[in-house]
C-alpha cells in the first residue's frame, strides 16, 4: 500500500505546472548539448577536409608535373626545378622504425616496472619524472642531440656498431660509412627519447586498470610474476597497450624541429642507417621559408600532403588492428 501510495504522489507531483516547466526546461538544455557537441564533431571533419583540400589544391603543380615519378625519384635539386619524395619519405618512414623498436620494449618495461615491481614509494616520483619528458619541447632535444649527443654517438657509439656488424653479410651494409655523429640512426634515437613518455604513460595507465583479483588468482594456482604479466596483465590490455604505441608512432612521424637538428639533412637514399638523410617534415622546415618559385612550393606542400597520408594510413590501421583485437576478444 505504501508503495501505491508513492507512486500516486509522484504521478502527481509530474502532472503539476513546475514540474513539467522543469522537464520541458531539462529538455531543452539535452537538445542543446547534442546541438552543440554534433557540431563540433562535425566542425573537426569540415577542418580536416580543408587540409586536406590545401593540400591537393598546393601539390597539384608538383604532380602533375613529375606525375608518379615524384613519389619515387630521390633527386632534390631547386636549381633545376627537379624534385622527388623518395629520400624524405624513406627518412621518414626509417627514423620513425628505428624510434619504435626503440620506445615499445623500454616503454613497456618501465610501465611494467611501475605497476608491478616498483616499491609504493616511487612509483609516482618516477612516473612523474617519465611523463616530465613529454613536456620537453622538442627543440630542447634538438640542441641537446647536436652539441652532446651527436659527439657521443661519433665517438663512441658508431665506432662500435661498424666494428661489430662491419664483417657481417647484411648488416655490413646497414652500419656501412665513417661515423658521422649526425644521421638517421641518431635522428632514431632521439626520436625514440620522445616517444618514450607517451608509451610508457599509456602502458602504464592501462595496466593499472588490471582487476588485482586476476592477479592474485594468477599468483594463486603458482604462477610466477612474469608469468602474471605475460599471460594476464599484458592480454588484458592488449588493446590499450597498441593505442599508446600508436599514439607514440605519430608523433615519431610527425616530429620536425629535432630531427631536422641531428638528421644531417641529405637528400638521399643510402642502405646505411649511420649516414645523413632527412625526412619530409625535415625537409618541409628547412626549405619552405627559402622556396623561390610555383613548382618549389608545390613540392614542398606535395611532402606535406604525402605525411598527410602515411599518418593517415597508420592510424587506420591502428584502428583496424584494434577493432580485430576486441572483436576476437569478444568471441
Amino acid at each position: 500500500m505504501a508503495d501505491i501510495a508513492f507512486e500516486q504522489t509522484t504521478a502527481t507531483a509530474s502532472r503539476t505546472p513546475g514540474s513539467r516547466t522543469s522537464r520541458r526546461r531539462l529538455d531543452r538544455f539535452d537538445r542543446g548539448f547534442a546541438v552543440l557537441t554534433q557540431a563540433a564533431a562535425i566542425a573537426v571533419l569540415l577542418i580536416l577536409a580543408g587540409v586536406l583540400f590545401s593540400l591537393l589544391r598546393g601539390s597539384w603543380l608538383a604532380f602533375s608535373t613529375f606525375g608518379f615519378g615524384f613519389l619515387i625519384d630521390q633527386s632534390w635539386n631547386p636549381v633545376t626545378d627537379r624534385y622527388g619524395a623518395a629520400a624524405a619519405i624513406f627518412g621518414t618512414v626509417v627514423t620513425a622504425v628505428i624510434a619504435m623498436v626503440m620506445a615499445v620494449p623500454v616503454g613497456l618495461g618501465i610501465a611494467v616496472f611501475l605497476t608491478e615491481i616498483c616499491p609504493y614509494a616511487l612509483r609516482r616520483p618516477l612516473g612523474i619524472a617519465i611523463e616530465l619528458l613529454a613536456g620537453i619541447p622538442s627543440i630542447i632535444y634538438g640542441i641537446w642531440g647536436l652539441f652532446v649527443f651527436a659527439p657521443f654517438v661519433q665517438t663512441r657509439i658508431e665506432p662500435a656498431l661498424i666494428a661489430t656488424f662491419g664483417h657481417l653479410p647484411v648488416l655490413s651494409d646497414v652500419f656501412a660509412g665513417p661515423p658521422y655523429g649526425i644521421g638517421v640512426f641518431t635522428a632514431g634515437v632521439i626520436l625514440g627519447i620522445m616517444v618514450l613518455p607517451f608509451v610508457t604513460s599509456v602502458s602504464r595507465d592501462v595496466f593499472e586498470t588490471v582487476p588485482p583479483v586476476l592477479k592474485e588468482a594468477a599468483y594463486g594456482i603458482g604462477s610466477t610474476r612474469w608469468e602474471v604479466i605475460r599471460n594476464v596483465v599484458i592480454p588484458y590490455t592488449r588493446t590499450g597497450v597498441v593505442g599508446g604505441v600508436m599514439l607514440g608512432l605519430g608523433r615519431a612521424l610527425g616530429e620536425t624541429m629535432a630531427v631536422t637538428f641531428v638528421i644531417g639533412n641529405a637528400h638521399k637514399i643510402s642502405a646505411s642507417i649511420l649516414a645523413p638523410g632527412t625526412t619530409i617534415s625535415a625537409s618541409i622546415a628547412n626549405e619552405f621559408t627559402e622556396a623561390v618559385g610555383d613548382l618549389y612550393t608545390s613540392s614542398l606542400i606535395a611532402l606535406g600532403l604525402i605525411l598527410f597520408v602515411i599518418t593517415f594510413v597508420v592510424l587506420a590501421f591502428a584502428r583496424l588492428m584494434l577493432m580485430r583485437i576486441d572483436r576476437r576478444k569478444g568471441a
